[in-house]
Parts: C-alpha cells; sequence; structure tokens
C-alpha cells in the first residue's frame, strides 16, 4: 500500500514539475514511531505483548490529524501509506493539519471491553510525547470507536493533570464531541453526488446506488442517498450482501442490522456475494469499506457511471485507468471521504473554543466546504486535463509544497 501511495505522489509530482527538493521531503514520513508493548489478559497470568505505531507525515501545515486503526494485519506501511493520504486529504478540503495515522496490531473482536481499555490505555501511554492538541490529533478508524477515543483522552488528560478534550476528536458528545461527526464522513460523499451527476448530465431522481460496506461510512451514505432520492438496490459487509432490484428499505435494513449485528438473514432482498456486488447495474457505486475492491480483475465489468470513494483506496492504479477508459466519473478517496476528518476539524475548533454549535450549523459549513473542494478539483481536472484523482492529487500537493517552499529549511 505505501509503494501504491508513493507511486501516486511522484506520478503527480512530475507532472506538477515540483520542487526536487521538497518532491523528496514528502516522499517520506517526517516520523514513524514503532512500539512495542505488554497488557494483561482477563486472565491475570496471561500477558501478551502487542505492536503500535503512530506515523506523522507532514507537520509544516500544523499538527497532524489522522486515526487509529486496530486490526491484526495492521503495519508500519500500511500506517505510512495513510498519513500521507491523510496529508492530501486534509490540504484539498484546507484543513490546517498534516496527515498522519496509528495503529494496533490486534483484532479487537478476540478482545473483552476490560481488554480493549488495557490496550487502549497503554498504548497512549507509549505515544503519549507525540500526540496533544498543538502536535497530532488522533481520531476513530477501523476496528475503533467513541469510547476508544473517550479513553485516550482519559489517559491523556490524567497525565498531564487536567481534561483536554482537544487531543483527540470523534468522541461521545458528553466529551465534547461534535454533533453529526458518526455520519459525516458517509454524509460528506454523498454531499458530493450532485455536482457529480450535474457534470456529467445526469438525473439523480431514482438513479441505482450500490454501498459496499455497512459501516459508519456505508451504513450513512446509504441514509443519505435514500434521502436525495435516489433508489438505493444493494449494500454489503463483511459477510455479504443483499440486492433488490427496486430499492432496498434502507431505515428497515439498518434496523435489522441494529438488531441482529449483520446483514445475513434479511428477509426482503436477495443474498448477494461482496465480488458480485460492484458488478451489479447501477448508476453510482460508493465502495464504503476496505482497500483494493475495485481492481484491474473486475474493473471492466464495473457498470456504474460514478464511483464515488467512500473507503480509502477501494480502487488500485491499474483499475483507475480502465474506469477512466469506460468513461467512469471517479471521485477519489482524498475528496469523498474527507467528511469525517472536516467534521473532526469542526470538533477540535469546538473543543479549543469551549463552544459548541448545533446540527444545522455543522451540516451547513460541511457541505460548503466539500462541495467547495469539489468545484476546485474539477476545474484543476479541465484545465489541465487529468482525472478527478490525479486533479484532487495536484491540488492537496500545491498546497503543502506551497507551505514547504515558504517555510524553507531549519537551520
Amino acid at each position: 500500500m505505501y509503494r501504491e501511495a508513493v507511486a501516486q505522489f511522484d506520478r503527480v509530482a512530475e507532472i506538477m514539475d515540483l520542487d526536487r527538493n521538497v518532491w523528496q521531503r514528502l516522499r517520506y514520513p517526517q516520523r514513524s514511531l514503532v512500539v512495542t508493548f505488554p497488557y494483561r489478559r482477563d486472565k491475570y497470568s496471561d500477558v501478551e505483548t502487542l505492536f503500535g505505531y503512530r506515523v506523522q507525515h507532514v507537520l509544516t501545515m500544523g499538527p497532524t490529524k489522522g486515526g487509529i486503526r486496530y486490526a491484526p494485519d495492521v503495519n508500519l506501511g500500511e500506517v505510512a501509506a495513510l498519513a500521507m493520504l491523510m496529508t492530501w486529504k486534509t490540504s484539498i478540503v484546507g484543513l490546517p493539519f498534516g496527515g498522519a495515522k496509528g495503529g494496533v496490531r490486534v483484532n479487537p473482536l478476540e478482545l473483552s471491553f476490560p481488554e480493549l481499555q488495557r490496550v487502549t490505555r497503554r498504548y497512549t501511554v507509549e505515544v503519549i510525547n507525540f500526540i496533544g492538541p498543538n502536535k497530532d490529533i488522533p481520531a476513530p478508524d477501523m476496528g475503533t470507536n467513541e469510547q476508544t477515543m473517550a479513553w485516550i483522552m482519559d489517559t491523556y488528560s490524567q497525565e498531564v493533570g487536567h481534561t483536554e478534550p482537544a487531543v483527540v476528536t470523534g468522541k461521545p458528545p458528553s466529551l465534547g464531541g461534535s454533533v453529526a461527526r458518526r455520519e459525516a464522513t458517509g454524509r460528506g460523499v454523498v454531499s458530493l453526488l450532485p455536482s457529480a451527476a450535474n457534470h456529467i448530465g445526469l438525473n439523480l431522481s431514482n438513479a441505482r446506488v450500490i454501498v459496499q460496506g455497512f459501516g459508519n461510512v456505508g451504513r450513512y451514505a446509504a441514509i443519505a442517498a435514500a434521502e436525495l432520492g435516489c433508489a438505493v438496490v444493494a449494500v454489503s459487509d463483511i459477510h455479504g450482501g443483499i440486492y433488490d432490484p427496486n430499492g432496498l428499505e434502507i431505515g428497515k435494513v439498518a434496523r435489522w442490522v441494529d438488531e441482529h449485528g449483520f446483514l445475513d438473514g434479511y428477509p426482503d432482498a436477495d443474498p448477494i456475494g461482496n465480488a458480485e456486488l460492484v458488478e451489479l447495474p447501477c448508476e453510482i457505486l460508493i465502495p464504503a469499506a476496505v482497500a483494493g475492491v475495485i481492481h484491474k480483475g473486475n474493473a471492466e465489468r464495473v457498470q456504474a457511471r460514478i464511483v464515488a470513494e467512500g473507503a480509502n483506496g477501494p480502487t488500485t492504479m491499474e483499475a483507475d485507468e480502465i474506469l477512466a477508459d469506460k468513461g467512469v466519473f471517479l471521485i477519489p478517496d482524498v475528496l469523498a471521504n474527507a467528511g469525517g476528518v472536516t467534521v473532526s476539524y469542526f470538533e477540535w475548533v469546538q473543543d479549543l473554543q469551549n463552544y459548541f454549535w448545533t446540527e444545522n450549523e455543522t451540516v451547513a459549513r460541511l457541505r460548503e466546504i466539500m462541495n467547495r473542494a469539489f468545484d476546485e478539483v474539477l476545474s484543476v481536472s479541465i484545465k489541465r486535463n487529468v482525472d478527478m484523482r490525479t486533479a484532487a492529487l495536484i491540488k492537496g500537493v500545491h498546497r503543502v509544497a506551497e507551505a514547504k517552499l515558504a517555510r524553507g529549511v531549519y537551520p
């Protein structure tokens, strides 16, 4: 994944004729921390050692910002790649952050609630000198949630001697979390669909939408798409998907998942595999789960006119070229799923000010930032005659490179 992230950056840097010194500085993360730490299982005598990571790609723009994921296969390369993508993402939407990412190599589904708390608090202590409201602000990612952020905030606050809500975002509202944060990424993706549809001449009324993934991103993307008047014909989770060519009742699907945990067994639609799902007839495909689901092996069979990347890296570089040749309009991850970090920024600002906004204010500001960024990226795409991913990266890299050059080299 890291090689692909660097290859994408190199291609864009060459197109931009980027200053060679800045080019080399942006190819690599500024700080990479690898830690190992023990934690006790519920059986007191059982102690295991885990690997943890925190990578800060660029510190030039201000504090760094990025999620923490818990996964059994997370590694330094993956975390470094995601930190780089966060730099471009925050730059594209104009936020005062560099990119960061963190992770712990553990399967959270195999841990009890007390074990999760012990892992989280110990990881926080290991990275505590590298995070802070003006240093690096973590957020939830795969395998982590509001509760994880609450534990990190509490551990950090205990160590510094005062309550510090702004050290993390994605917290519960009772601890300074922002309204609309949970659904921000999914709703942010869908907020761009009217502009994208207008650009390619697509009528969104009853347009068929497929959402791959039904976690925080996919669930709220599906809900928002239905509210927009689209027909959400298929959704999926880790175990597979459900399909109804006439459109699913998303509210009913969401209630089923709340009650049963997964989509499996949902009675009012046909079961379908994740691999088949991305090839179904539709106007809009929203991959909102994991990386690499659209690849050279299936890209030719993707029937969507718009692909809006709710997940990070769901389309490989080879698939990018195939989709472009087919005339598919792609809204890249660094733009499409920036709603999450944008509302995280709102949360950070509110925590620093101790002044909190209403849901209407938050959603309106999110929509304004997302659509402005879309228009700017589309303008770059048209002027330079490049695809939307390249245009988004050009915009993101340009802002960071300008800042690097302006600040110079110290000493």
